[in-house]
C-alpha cells in the first residue's frame, strides 16, 4: 500500500470508472484499524455469523481435495486444457501452498456456491439473514445504488460499492431487472441478485482465460425464461 500511494493516479475521483485496487486498499485499512488480518476479521464478522463454513482465503489441509481444478479454453472455445501449476498468472493459484500471509480484499478468497448464495441472500434481505444482522439496511441501500453519476461504465449499468447496478435491462442486451446487482470472478464465475424477482444466482467455474464462451449469457437467459409466475 505504501508503494501504491506513491504512484500517480490514472484519473482524479469522479472523472471515470477504473477497475483498480480500491477494494484492496480498503482491506489494508481494515487490517490497520482492527489489528487483525483480513481473513480473521471477515471470519469473525461475516463468515462465521452467516454459517459460511466453506469460505477461506487459503484452504485448510482437510479441504484440499475439494479444490476444483483450473482449466483454460483454447482460442476458438472448442476445448479446454488444464491450466499451468502455480507460478503462472493464469494458473492453478497459490491457495494450497505458499506463505499464506497476503489477504487481498479485491481477489483471492475461495468459496462454494452455497456459501456465496448465503452472502447474497443476506444482501437481498437488506443486511440480515435468519435473525443475524450483518449490515444495516441503509448501508446495503448505499452499496447497491449507482454512484457513477453518469460516468460511462457498461450499457444499461452503473456501479455501486462493489457491485454493478442495472438501471436499463434492455440496454444490456440480456434479460434482467432494474435494481439488479452483481459482479464476477477472475476464473469466469458470475453472480447476481435480483430484488424484483427475489432471486439469487451463483454460477461458479474454474476457467482462465475464458475465450469465446457464451455460457454466462445462456445461464442468464435460461434462468429468466424459467420464471412463469
Amino acid at each position: 500500500m505504501t508503494r501504491l500511494a506513491a504512484l500517480p493516479m490514472d484519473a482524479h475521483p469522479g472523472e471515470r470508472w477504473i477497475y483498480g485496487y480500491n477494494t484492496d486498499i480498503l482491506g489494508a485499512m481494515i487490517e490497520k484499524i482492527s489489528g487483525q488480518t483480513l481473513g480473521e476479521f471477515l471470519k469473525t464478522r461475516l463468515f462465521d455469523p452467516l454459517g459460511m463454513t466453506d469460505t477461506h482465503f487459503f484452504l485448510p489441509e482437510s479441504k484440499v481435495g475439494r479444490l476444483a481444478t483450473v482449466y483454460s479454453s483454447v482460442e476458438d472455445g472448442s476445448s479446454f486444457d488444464r491450466a499451468p501449476d502455480p507460478g503462472h498468472m493464469t494458473g492453478q493459484g497459490h491457495y494450497v501452498n505458499g506463505p499464506r500471509t497476503a489477504y487481498s480484499a479485491g481477489a483471492g478468497a475461495l468459496s462454494t456456491a452455497t456459501d456465496y448464495a448465503t452472502f447474497l441472500q443476506m444482501m437481498l434481505n437488506g443486511g440480515e439473514l435468519n435473525g443475524t444482522r450483518i449490515l444495516s439496511r441503509k448501508t446495503v441501500e448505499l452499496m447497491i445504488s449507482d454512484h457513477l453519476g453518469g460516468i460511462p461504465f457498461r450499457p444499461g449499468q452503473g456501479f455501486g460499492l462493489g457491485f454493478s447496478i442495472t438501471h436499463d435491462p434492455a440496454a444490456t442486451g440480456l434479460p434482467g431487472s432494474v435494481g439488479e446487482f452483481g459482479w464476477g470472478g477472475a476464473y469466469h464465475s458470475t453472480y447476481w441478485a435480483d430484488p424484483q424477482e427475489e432471486l439469487v444466482v451463483v454460477y461458479l467455474t474454474q476457467i482462465i482465460p475464458a475465450i469465446n464462451l457464451d455460457d454466462q449469457q445462456k445461464i442468464r437467459t435460461m434462468v429468466y425464461q424459467a420464471i412463469i409466475d
